[in-house]
């Protein structure tokens, strides 16, 4: 196992900081991301991409501020601005938030976890709440708290923290959390898996991240545990069948002009990329139908968007699928930088567009017989399956395991690969 800060002081750490985990005095790679410094890759993509099908991972990237929302109109403040039900939502549980405009498409989504009768904190997403609850006049206050988030998952990952707090915590339900004690540290400990596979989250105070990462990663030793960056992180989300903001979509918060006001020169910056006109934005949205979140919609309440996804439900146009790649479509992408002319978009490995700052707007067009029936994005090459695969929105007739279709692969105005490509299960888990 690696030495951690090589048995120096910590002023000869080469980063101030790393939002969490410690630094290993061993080659490893790391990003500038959101103005922090996160851990770009470790062991290897091949090797950190087959974590979560052998053993385990331990991933840092989502570390930092959240935020805490607080006063007696809370509850009601977040149905005012989610689709989602919390007339049943108990102290020690977990929400996956959807917050959507007016047009029902998709703002942002979160984790919104339940610590008390008036107290909600916000995990991991840009603070739309935070924008709306300044003007909601409702009686809700807004504090931001740096904390670690450590994501362990994987078949071992149970076993590893249970070696690592040193007690039972089976007991854990989905979207169920309570504390532990790791490394003489109490964390929180909360049970995920979206797509059914063994996942969970620990948290805490960010100073206290270093001894509970440690702590947890040498408790995996003849466990499979791997370290996992950024790099990699997202072939998961594919794989497993969850859409991520910023990735596979991207976020429709930015339409609304005064929440551009309210980020500031905080505002993130949107990477387009993909065959689909970079004007065309609506490409690149989506809606909680469209990524086949329409169980954690909820029509007892008002919420910002919600006649528009009521219309929506009535008459569903597209839905979410897999697309795997033909393989003699994608060497010859590969094929295309050893001759002359213009080659065809690289396929950069595990992931295209490689997410290295900001937030990613990419759109490739999706045919059957040169009829446009969507988009694909999240392209990821899976490691553990030996397959290209992407994300596609595709049209609900289409929509079927084993529609052959065409992605149109490249950038708007450039050379464009036709890729022949399969519908397959979502998720795309063994």
């Amino acid at each position: 196992m690696p030495q951690v800060d090589g048995g120096r002081g910590l002023n000869t750490r080469p980063f101030p900081e790393l939002c969490g985990p410690p630094f290993y005095d061993e080659p490893s790679t790391y990003l500038l991301l959101w103005n922090r410094l996160r851990a770009w890759e470790y062991g290897g993509w091949k090797q950190e991409s087959l974590s979560w099908k052998t053993g385990c991972y331990v991933h840092a990237g989502l570390s930092d501020t959240q935020l805490n929302f607080t006063g007696p109109d809370v509850i009601r403040f977040f149905e005012s601005l989610c689709v989602n039900d919390f007339q049943k939502f108990p102290i020690g549980s977990m929400k996956h938030s959807i917050s959507c405009l007016e047009n029902g498409l998709i703002a942002s989504h979160a984790i919104l976890q339940r610590n008390g009768e008036e107290e909600l904190r916000y995990y991991a997403a840009p603070p739309w709440p935070a924008y709306h609850a300044m003007r909601s006049g409702m009686r809700v206050q807004v504090q931001p708290v740096r904390c670690y988030l450590f994501q362990v998952a994987g078949p071992t990952s149970l076993q590893v923290l249970e070696r690592a707090a040193n007690e039972y915590l089976g007991d854990i339900g989905f979207l169920r959390f309570r504390n532990a004690r790791i490394a003489g540290r109490t964390v929180e400990v909360g049970r995920f898996g979206m797509s059914g596979n063994l996942a969970y989250e620990i948290r805490g105070p960010l100073d206290e991240g270093p001894d509970v990462y440690d702590a947890v990663f040498r408790s995996g030793h003849g466990l499979g545990v791997q370290r996992l960056g950024w790099r990699t992180y997202l072939v998961n989300h594919v794989e497993g069948g969850f859409p991520q903001l910023g990735w596979t979509f991207a976020p429709a918060m930015l339409e609304d002009p005064g929440f551009g006001q309210f980020m500031g020169k905080s505002v993130p910056s949107m990477y387009v990329s993909g065959s689909v006109d970079p004007a065309n934005w609506r490409a690149r949205y989506r809606t909680p139908i469209e990524v086949g979140w329409r169980g954690a919609v909820r029509l007892n309440h008002e919420f910002i968007g919600r006649k528009a996804i009521e219309a929506e439900l009535a008459n569903p146009a597209r839905t979410v699928a897999t697309l795997r790649w033909n393989a003699d479509d994608v060497v010859d992408i590969y094929r295309s930088l050893f001759e002359k002319g213009e080659e065809y978009r690289t396929l950069d490995l595990p992931t295209t567009p490689t997410w290295k700052e900001g937030l990613l707007a990419h759109a490739d067009h999706i045919t059957r017989s040169g009829r446009p029936i969507g988009y694909s994005s999240g392209t990821i090459y899976s490691y553990f399956f030996r397959e290209v695969l992407s994300m596609a929105c595709i049209d609900l007739q289409e929509a079927s395991v084993g529609t052959e279709v065409e992605i149109h692969w490249g950038n708007h105005g450039r050379r464009i690969k036709v890729v022949r490509a399969i519908v397959e299960r979502f998720p795309y888990l063994s």
